[in-house]
């Protein structure tokens, strides 16, 4: 049969065997104007058959993918005979077997899936009105399935109101020489991707432009200006979405509900529990509750002081530029006590240097209070070694974590290769080491964690910013490998953080509004020091006491002797 010919949907939700080679951009982006608060909407998944023909095949207007017209329906004429049944069926295989079919409806508008769906509750609507009720009981769900039909179709029709694709004819009108010169449009779900030039500074166009767009919609959008490379030929474009699909995106993912900070709160109370617990394993043989309360005290602050420090910079980051944060949650872990802190973006990031700044914000301060701890405690003490009130790192912290190695590296190892105890070392019990120190050792190494260079980590996204989202997803491709290699050598933390890296924090953030203005030399300078920082203190070393044989079963606490 003849293939048909529809609007080019967003590529980067078509099936993968359909994805287009052509729209470099789209492959790169994670901004969905398919929103999933559809699905409030749509309780079941969308569906069509060959009576779906006639809303399809109409000439597509300007505004929607759909036309707004009702044409005579495949099921308005003639009583159902089996001849035509049979057509039905056989059209419908056809549709499912036909490869354009299959890429236009791998991600229709949200105004022509809204009234695909509307068409379909109301045909199975017809279909129950015709249907005799002999049986009582069949009526009786007849009529349920009937009221719930026609809630359905409430909801889609008020649904309807609000999705509305844009005229893309009106709104190429809005672009010109004082702008942003629009060369060329293509439809992008229910806006468009205009590609075309600045003409004037980015911070000076974006507000006028929008303005515009926005009475010739009349609806308000949202704007992003980015880059698009082809052929090796890089071209600016500007996409236009309407807001009310972003604003309706980040709800459906917004963590600021009462669940969300409930589950905050947990993660927190979990995360000083197991601070508290790791604490305990360094303490020095026959300690009572009194050492316990002197030596764990100060380590329990240093780590409230490195989050609160960062915290409190990051959210000031954030303000300035705009962004809202979600709640943060802490990361627990019977290792290290706490593996840092995480939160998601709820609004849109203004510009590249925002996307940048923020995670900058929060593993510098980490960084800077981290090593103020550690060198307080050293000037205090005039060593490391916290005199009466020291914690004792056993050798069995640094076993098969060779992320872990920069922490020796700087208090010393227990023993040599040939297993005699260092003079540094406590024989049967281990290094000791200031409470407040210790805390800042810890507060670096993990910051290097959340500096790698993966998904939406903190690294992830100062990548992202630096290189762009190509490039940022085979670090973070890099970095997994990586860290997958290590857990399968023994590493346990390599294990944990590779998985909740990848499974938990995977991905990319969406798009900047300003993805073409460049970041400036003094960035890529910070973003050199943080990377060698990072890899300075989680490089592994030969120093430590540590396995260096390969695929070693994983190492716990309480096994084997010092």
């Amino acid at each position: 049969m003849a293939s048909l010919s529809f609007p080019s949907p967003p590529n980067q939700l078509w099936p993968k065997s359909f994805q287009r080679k052509d729209q470099p951009l789209l492959q790169r982006s994670r901004l969905f104007p398919f929103s999933p608060s559809l699905k409030l909407h749509l309780r079941t998944p969308i569906k069509f058959s060959a009576q779906d023909q006639d809303e399809l095949t109409k000439p597509p207007s300007s505004v929607a993918v759909v036309s707004e017209e009702e044409g005579s329906s495949a099921s308005g004429g003639g009583g159902g005979s089996d001849e035509e049944e049979d057509q039905k069926e056989q059209q419908e295989l056809d549709w499912k077997n036909d490869d354009e079919f299959k890429k236009f409806m791998g991600n229709p508008s949200i105004e022509a899936a809204i009234k695909l769906e509307k068409k379909r509750a109301d045909r199975k609507l017809r279909e129950l009105d015709q249907e005799a009720e002999s049986n009582p009981i069949v009526g009786f769900f007849k009529k349920a399935a009937r009221y719930s039909l026609a809630r359905e179709k409430e909801r889609l029709e008020k649904a309807e109101e609000a999705f509305k694709a844009l005229d893309l004819n009106k709104l190429r009108n809005c672009f010109g020489y004082d702008s942003f010169f629009a060369v060329d449009a293509r439809r992008f779900g229910d806006g468009g991707i205009f590609v075309g030039n600045l003409r004037k500074p980015i911070e000076e166009v974006m507000p006028k432009l929008e303005r515009k767009l926005s009475e010739a919609a009349g609806r308000e959008v949202v704007l992003w200006f980015m880059e698009e490379k082809k052929d090796d030929i890089t071209k600016q474009v500007c996409m236009v979405q309407p807001k009310e699909e972003m604003d309706l995106q980040f709800e459906y993912t917004k963590l600021s509900t009462p669940w969300g900070y409930v589950s905050a709160i947990a993660l927190c109370v979990t995360t000083f529990g197991t601070i508290a617990l790791v604490s305990g394993f360094f303490l020095k043989p026959g300690a009572g509750f009194e050492d316990y309360v002197a030596d764990v005290i100060p380590l329990f602050s240093g780590f409230l002081t490195i989050l609160g420090v960062s915290e409190i910079t990051t959210r000031i980051t954030a303000a300035r530029y705009g962004v809202n944060l979600s709640p943060s949650f802490l990361i627990p872990s019977n290792w290290t006590g706490c593996l840092g802190v995480i939160n998601n973006y709820e609004s849109l990031l203004p510009n590249k240097k925002a996307l940048f700044d923020i995670p900058v914000a929060r593993t510098a301060s980490a960084y800077v209070t981290s090593f103020a701890l550690a060198v307080s405690a050293f000037i205090v003490d005039g060593s490391l070694n916290g005199g009466d009130n020291a914690l004792f790192i056993r050798p069995q912290f640094f076993f098969n974590n060779p992320l872990l190695s920069f922490i020796q590296v700087v208090i010393g190892p227990y023993a040599d290769e040939l297993g005699n105890v260092l003079p540094n070392a406590v024989e049967g019990v281990g290094v000791p080491v200031d409470p407040l120190a210790f805390a800042g050792l810890l507060g670096i190494v993990v910051t290097s964690l959340n500096l790698l260079p993966c998904g939406r980590l903190e690294g992830g996204r100062i990548a992202q910013a630096l290189f762009g989202r190509s490039t940022a997803a085979l670090l973070s491709f890099a970095t997994s490998l990586l860290l997958g290699i290590g857990g399968l050598s023994g590493s346990v933390l390599c294990l944990a953080w590779g998985l909740f890296a990848t499974f938990f924090r995977g991905g990319e953030e969406i798009p900047a509004r300003d993805e073409i203005t460049p970041l400036g030399e003094n960035r890529y300078a910070w973003g050199l020091v943080l990377a060698i920082v990072c890899f300075l203190t989680l490089f592994p070393n030969g120093g430590g006491t540590f396995s260096s044989s390969f695929l070693n079963p994983p190492f716990f606490r309480g096994d084997g002797n010092f």
